[in-house]
């Protein structure tokens, strides 16, 4: 594939055309350095989604990310215009972006100190070329460094509203040293719109790199309802091919193993049920279930909690052998990273999704939360990370206190002893993901911001 490719807009549905022909069609450049660069490919999927939902709502989208050598996407694939740059002179230099830059997202790599000047220059570079060729209506940068700074640089040289949105990782960057800090308080301060997914990062970029709160709006990266939905299609067949009997109760866990994701609190709360002799018995509460002492462990393993984690990080065998000394054994299983079009498949397997996310560093709503609403599964999660956005507490989930293990192992339990409740929070969940949460409301909520922009623009010229 080319550096530059064009996407191609395919023929819309009616509604969608309805859509188009109602609203005026936008004109919006993407910056990121996480985009999916093959199928498959978890990088960045929550900015092709969003992408691909402002193309099927009739407004033209171009994504501006670093080059990689991992990129196969060809335009039958996808529905916008691709353009790459390249930041270094060699191939094997382009090691920046695409999840690399950080170490369990509590550090930066050393190599990305040597990268990032090449990085920073290429992507102004690159972007103030393309903005002034084509003169998008809006630049929309996520993550606030590097494309936030490279964004501004852009729309302050040619009058272009800029919006950022703040994923997770790029509030611990900008705080790492006082370059970045300053880097990222310019983006802050060039932008007419800025989003976050959790109150913890908007707290990060207001409190510690001086962002105007009066320009924020939390946002959540939301799901394509009709391509996650209740499917039960191969998850018999999946949980014979982990070796998980058919009535165990699956939790699941999904994202990369870094600290902020909290997969070890979910492997201690695990363990308490272990070693409380947990087993599904009718009739009994989940306090009773947990309190009640054995003197031998009675864990039918027929009717047993079963753990799968999906995803791979800097953390994964450091976790995996935790699971080891906590004596959970083979009720552990470890699957790597799973290509996102077979995810749908593991989510509808799973009996409810466990999101235990702690503040290490700060972080944002996971999509992996929005996916599993989407297929009509409960989730538990903490009080961190954005999972209040999504999860309303004894509604479609529980919330329970960051880094509490007990409390985690008693609503696990809790959901474990009821299948009803289980159906009925998994069904409200997904009612949320129709209703409010699911890509065609957010893209919405994204264009309302992005035309004010663009009249202010006006008004001001």
């Amino acid at each position: 594939m080319g550096e530059r490719e064009k996407g191609r807009r395919s023929d819309l549905p009616f509604s969608h055309s309805l859509f188009f022909r109602s609203r005026p069609r936008m004109k919006i450049g993407v910056l990121t350095h996480n985009y999916p660069r093959y199928r498959g490919d978890f990088s960045g999927r929550f900015v092709e989604a969003l992408s691909e939902e402002l193309v099927a709502q009739g407004h033209q989208v171009t994504i501006l990310a670093p080059w990689d050598a991992a990129y196969a996407r060809t335009p039958s694939d996808h529905r916008v215009a691709l353009e790459l740059y390249r930041y270094a002179p060699r191939a094997d230099w382009h090691r920046l972006g695409y999840m690399r830059t950080m170490r369990a997202d509590v550090a930066l790599r050393r190599m990305t100190y040597l990268l990032a000047p090449g990085m920073f220059a290429a992507g102004v570079r690159a972007v103030s070329r393309w903005a002034g060729r084509e003169r998008p209506d809006v630049l929309h940068a996520h993550w606030a460094l590097p494309n936030g700074f490279i964004g501004a640089v852009a729309a302050r040289s040619h009058g272009i509203p800029l919006a950022v949105s703040i994923p997770g990782s790029d509030a611990t960057v900008a705080t790492a040293n006082p370059i970045f800090r300053r880097m990222a308080r310019y983006a802050f301060d060039t932008a007419g719109l800025i989003t976050a997914n959790s109150t913890a990062l908007r707290d990060v970029a207001v409190n510690d790199l001086g962002a105007d709160p009066a320009k924020f709006d939390l946002i959540a990266y939301g799901v394509d309802p009709n391509a996650l939905r209740p499917d039960p299609s191969g998850a018999a067949e999946l949980r014979v091919a982990l070796n998980i009997p058919a009535d165990a109760v699956v939790f699941l866990a999904v994202g990369r193993m870094v600290y902020k994701k909290g997969f070890d609190r979910l492997l201690h709360a695990l363990a308490v049920l272990e070693a409380r002799s947990w087993k599904l018995e009718a009739g009994k509460s989940a306090n009773q279930q947990i309190n009640e002492s054995a003197n031998q462990r009675t864990m039918n393993p027929q009717s047993a909690i079963h753990a799968v984690f999906v995803g791979e990080g800097d953390l994964w065998a450091e976790w995996q052998a935790l699971g080891g000394e906590l004596g959970l054994g083979d009720r552990v299983h470890w699957v790597g990273n799973v290509p996102s079009d077979r995810i749908g498949v593991y989510y509808n397997m799973a009996d409810a999704l466990v999101m235990p996310s702690v503040t290490r560093p700060a972080d944002g709503l996971n999509v992996t939360v929005l996916d599993t609403m989407s297929c009509a599964k409960p989730v538990v999660g903490t009080n961190a990370a954005g999972n209040e956005l999504a999860i309303r507490d004894g509604v479609n989930g529980f919330l329970t206190p960051e880094g509490d293990d007990m409390t985690l192992a008693h609503a696990l339990a809790t959901l474990a002893s009821d299948p009803h409740l289980r159906a009925r929070m998994g069904t409200e969940g997904r009612r949320m993901v129709e209703s409010e949460l699911g890509w065609p409301h957010l893209a919405r909520r994204y264009v309302a911001h992005f035309e004010r922009l663009a009249r202010n623009v006006i008004r001001d010229t």
